[in-house]
């Protein structure tokens, strides 16, 4: 921010579009929010839904987290097939929210592979890797990010035929994998967050070759611990993105990271279709958890005076 401000003439404007309802920045600092809340600067904001809007319950239930109320569903399913009943309670079918009921974190962890490998292509024609992401409030647990990345690569890209697969640092990769770049690498013009799937893995040049944005990608073996699997994240590495379909489990064991502010941030992710896992208990917590962590920066001070 600081070198963005000092780039920008004095007789320019500046306009910024933002979100303070989502989660805050990793690094120090709350810019936006400090910018409206010293009132120095003119805000608008977008409050009301249109018609088009008002059809989508990605968008009103966005609308009803940040009020700290419980999202609207297309029908709870213990297993069924999404919009059954949502049809039944006078939903369309078609709708794009659903909430899928599970108590036990490791029954939420194999329907959500369910779902995302075989429910949701066969129903919605989604690609389950390029058009489906999954998003996890934390890394541990039975339905973390670590656990369902092992679950959802067994399911979608098997090892088998003539798949080149290699282990390195504890991990195995393997060609057609979906990974995720974790640092800036500006030598290969890849930052944090790029995602990408593995095209080639060559056991004698111990190198690999990812594809991200249609470009490939070199790393050597080395440079691997660069890259982690994606075909599930973390909320937070979510954050700036968006997808057709986001899967989020959301499960009492997470309940150190059940807030507001995550799963309103997981569910604005998704374009056409959000889909909950979990228990409505889990839900409840996130709903109501609604964190004042003030990050003291002074800089709304510093602008009122």
């Amino acid at each position: 921010a600081y070198n963005l401000l000092r780039a920008i003439g004095s007789d320019s404007h500046l306009l910024l579009v933002g979100d303070i309802d989502q989660l805050p920045s990793v690094g120090a600092g709350d810019v936006l929010r400090d910018l409206i809340a010293s009132d120095v600067a003119a805000v608008v904001r977008l409050e009301t839904i249109f018609r088009q809007a008002a059809n989508s319950l990605i968008i009103r239930n966005a609308h009803r987290i940040n009020q700290g109320l419980m999202p609207e569903t297309a029908g709870e399913q213990g297993g069924k097939g999404a919009g059954e009943k949502g049809a039944a309670e006078g939903h369309e079918p078609q709708s794009d929210f659903y909430l899928f009921i599970k108590e036990d974190p490791g029954e939420t962890a194999d329907l959500l592979v369910d779902i995302v490998a075989k429910r949701l292509p066969h129903k919605f024609g989604l690609d389950p890797i390029d058009d489906i992401q999954v998003l996890a409030p934390m890394y541990n647990g039975l339905a973390g990010v670590t656990r369902l990345n092992e679950l959802l690569q067994e399911a979608l890209n098997p090892p088998g035929g003539r798949k080149v697969e290699r282990r390195i640092g504890g991990r195995t990769f393997r060609v057609g994998d979906k990974v995720m770049q974790t640092v800036n690498n500006y030598d290969k013009s890849v930052y944090n967050g790029d995602i990408g799937r593995i095209t080639a893995i060559d056991v004698i040049e111990q190198t690999l070759s990812v594809a991200i944005d249609g470009a490939p990608v070199v790393y050597s073996f080395l440079e691997a611990d660069e890259l982690i699997h994606a075909f599930a994240i973390s909320v937070h590495k979510s954050q700036g993105s968006e997808y057709p379909c986001v899967v989020i489990p959301v499960v009492v064991q997470h309940y150190m990271m059940l807030q507001r502010n995550l799963l309103y941030t997981a569910v604005t992710r998704a374009k056409r279709l959000a889909i909950l896992v979990g228990t409505r208990r889990a839900i409840q917590i996130a709903v109501r958890t609604n964190p004042t962590a003030n990050r003291h920066t002074a800089l709304d001070w510093r602008l009122k005076n």
